[in-house]
């Protein structure tokens, strides 16, 4: 079970390892495509690289499970990209970060309200409040906060949209079906969703540019790294340590960035950043660390 539970801990580090690099490959294509080109062509990838892997259907045992699916699928992969992505088109990219951080508590809420899970113990709120200084001192350094209403509510909006999907697939976990599968099936229903939205907001390819080396590997990096294996890596995560545990990690996402802008863009690492970094790792070690004998396994076996 500790095995397990390390498991459920390393998938976790690895998917936000991924996604707190993505920024750069969407940086490059955003030069060539719109966001919603960008959304749909890297979890396509995605979708055809999971069938690839385990080209096995899903034949499903109740058919109200249908629903968890596209409630997973809605959420998760169509709404919450798409309300970060308009969110950015009406406030700074530092805004949101800070924002989509507090994903975690919302899952709280929700996995207390729909899953009847244990309250988390105040060490909980204690390292939430100190990785959210954190967080805000690595988006703002050398810079002001400057709220914009609409796009930080869009923003609040996508990490509430978030913890949602975080308990929908704690619920999918439970049906006991092959992780690749369910993954699949909720990429299917992203995807689904998503069309109305190409049609809305355009959909215009120029495949001549797409199959430039430079973005046929950041659009493979972000369909087959960033979509199909962190998503497969994060519901595991999720099956194993919990809805809320696996939340936590959310906080690591801006230390990432920063860290990669340092390495790969070479931007300056301020000495007001390297103190958020610090205090955001001490507040994920707070909201992840409980009190000796408390029980690790409950979220496992639910």
């Amino acid at each position: 079970m500790k095995n397990k539970i390390t498991f459920g801990h390393c998938a976790a580090l690895i998917t936000i390892f991924i996604w707190g690099t993505t920024f750069i490959s969407t940086k490059v294509l955003l030069n060539i495509l719109s966001p919603i080109e960008i959304l749909f062509i890297r979890f396509l990838i995605g979708y055809i690289i999971l069938w690839c892997i385990y080209p096995h259907h899903l034949h499903l045992t109740h058919k109200k499970e249908e629903l968890y699916f596209m409630a997973a699928g809605l959420c998760g992969i169509t709404f919450y990209y798409l309300f970060e992505n308009i969110a950015l088109t009406y406030t700074l990219a530092s805004n949101v970060g800070v924002i989509i951080s507090i994903a975690p508590f919302f899952t709280v809420i929700f996995a207390c309200l729909f899953l009847h899970e244990e309250k988390p113990h105040i060490r909980f709120f204690i390292g939430f409040i100190i990785a959210m200084i954190g967080i805000y001192l690595i988006s703002f350094s050398g810079s002001q906060l400057q709220l914009n209403p609409l796009g930080d509510f869009l923003a609040i909006i996508a990490a509430i949209i978030w913890a949602g999907y975080s308990i929908l697939i704690k619920r999918l976990s439970g049906f006991g079906y092959h992780i690749i599968q369910t993954t699949r099936r909720t990429f299917f229903y992203g995807l689904l969703f998503m069309l109305p939205f190409t049609f809305i907001m355009g959909f215009d390819v120029d495949i001549s540019q797409i199959v430039m080396p430079i973005h046929l590997f950041n659009l493979l990096f972000l369909g087959i790294g960033a979509s199909a294996l962190c998503f497969v890596t994060w519901n595991l995560a999720v099956k194993i340590l919990g809805s809320v545990k696996t939340s936590v990690y959310i906080y690591i996402v801006p230390v990432i960035t920063a860290v990669t802008s340092t390495f790969i863009l070479h931007e300056k690492m301020t000495l007001t950043t390297l103190l958020g970094i610090i205090l955001t790792l001490v507040g994920l070690l707070l909201s992840e660390n409980k009190k000796k004998k408390e029980k690790i396994i409950y979220e496992y076996t639910e």
